[in-house]
C-alpha cells in the first residue's frame, strides 16, 4: 500500500530570521550610504567603490578557509552570474540615486516575478494558473508604482525594473549554484570578480571623490558584503519562503531614513503597488516551497506480507 509522507511545515530557525532581518537592514543602509555618496559621484563610480571596498571586507573569509575555498569547476558560470549581477547593481544604484528611495526599493521587490518568467524559460519549470495570477498582480503593483500615464511617471522607473529583471536571473543561479558550492565561496568570487567588471563603467564617469566621500563609500562597501553575507547564511539555515516576509523590512527601514533624511514621503501609490507586489511574491514563494515539497515527499511504497 502507499503511505504518504508527513507534510508538516519546518519552523523558523531563530538564528535564520535574525540572519534575514540583519540583511534586510544592511542592505536597506546600504541605501543610505549611496544616496549620500551620489552629492558628488555618478551612481556607476559608486558602485565600483561600493565593489572595491566589499571584496576587502570579505577577505578575512579567506583565512578562514584558506585559498581553498576560491577552488571551483564552475568558474565560468561564476563569471556569466557576476556580469548579470553587476547590470543588476549599475541598474539598482541608478534607481537609488535617481528615485525616491522607498520607490526604487518597492520596484525591487518585484524581482521574484522574473524568477518565475526565468525558473520556465531556462529551469524548464511548469508554472500553472494560480502562479501566472500572482505575477500578473504582482506586474499590476508594477504599473501602480510606476504611474506611466500619470504626472508621477519617471523614466528612470524603467531601470528600476531592469535591475529587478537581472536580479531575477542572478537569483536563478544561486539556486543552481547553491546546489554545490558553501556560501562563502560565492560570497568571496562573487565580491572579487565584481570589482574589475565594475571598473570598466566607473572609469567612464571617473571623478575622484571629495574627503567627505569616502566614509559613505566605505560604508557602503561594508554594508553590501555584510548583507550578502547575513542573506546566504540565511538561506543556507532557512527555506527562502518562510524568510521572504523578513526581507520586506528593508524598505520599512528604507522609508523611514529617506522622510527622516531626506524629507521623502511614502505616497499612496508607491505604498498600494509595494503591498501588491510583496503580497504576490509572497504567494510565489509559498506556493514554489509546497510544490517542491510535495516532489521531495514521493509516497513510500509498503509491501505486505503474504498470508500464511
Amino acid at each position: 500500500m502507499n503511505v504518504p509522507a508527513p507534510a508538516a511545515a519546518s519552523p523558523l530557525p531563530l538564528r535564520a530570521a535574525l540572519l534575514m532581518v540583519a540583511s534586510a537592514c544592511l542592505f536597506g543602509l546600504m541605501a543610505i550610504a549611496i544616496r549620500y555618496a551620489s552629492r558628488q559621484l555618478h551612481p556607476f563610480e559608486i558602485a565600483f567603490f561600493r565593489c572595491l571596498f566589499g571584496a576587502l571586507f570579505a577577505l578575512p573569509l579567506l583565512r578562514v578557509h584558506g585559498l581553498s575555498i576560491l577552488k571551483t569547476d564552475k568558474f565560468g558560470f561564476y563569471v556569466a552570474r557576476c556580469m548579470i549581477g553587476m547590470l543588476s547593481m549599475l541598474a539598482g544604484f541608478w534607481a537609488i540615486v535617481h528615485l525616491p528611495l522607498a520607490q526604487a526599493i518597492a520596484l525591487s521587490y518585484s524581482s521574484p516575478l522574473f524568477v518565475t518568467i526565468g525558473a520556465v524559460l531556462f529551469l524548464g519549470e511548469v508554472v500553472r494558473l494560480r502562479r501566472w495570477s500572482a505575477v500578473v498582480a504582482g506586474f499590476i503593483g508594477v504599473l501602480v508604482i510606476m504611474r506611466p500615464n500619470g504626472e508621477g511617471f519617471a523614466i528612470d522607473s524603467l531601470v528600476a525594473i531592469l535591475a529587478a529583471a537581472m536580479s531575477g536571473m542572478v537569483t536563478i543561479s544561486i539556486k543552481f549554484l547553491s546546489r554545490s558550492e558553501p556560501p562563502d565561496r560565492i560570497v568571496l568570487l562573487t565580491t572579487m570578480l565584481w570589482v574589475p567588471l565594475s571598473l570598466g563603467p566607473a572609469l567612464t564617469v571617473w571623478q575622484w571623490p571629495q574627503p567627505g566621500i569616502w566614509p559613505w563609500l566605505v560604508l557602503a562597501g561594508a554594508l553590501g558584503t555584510g548583507g550578502h553575507y547575513c542573506w546566504t547564511r540565511a538561506l543556507k539555515l532557512a527555506d527562502a519562503s518562510l524568510l521572504a516576509p523578513l526581507s520586506y523590512l528593508q524598505l520599512l527601514v528604507v522609508a523611514g531614513l529617506a522622510w527622516l533624511l531626506f524629507d521623502e514621503n511614502l505616497d499612496g501609490y508607491t505604498a498600494l503597488g509595494a503591498a501588491i507586489i510583496i503580497g504576490a511574491s509572497l504567494y510565489i514563494a509559498r506556493r514554489e516551497a509546497r510544490l517542491a515539497r510535495q516532489r521531495r515527499e514521493e509516497p513510500v511504497v509498503v509491501r505486505s506480507e503474504p498470508q500464511a
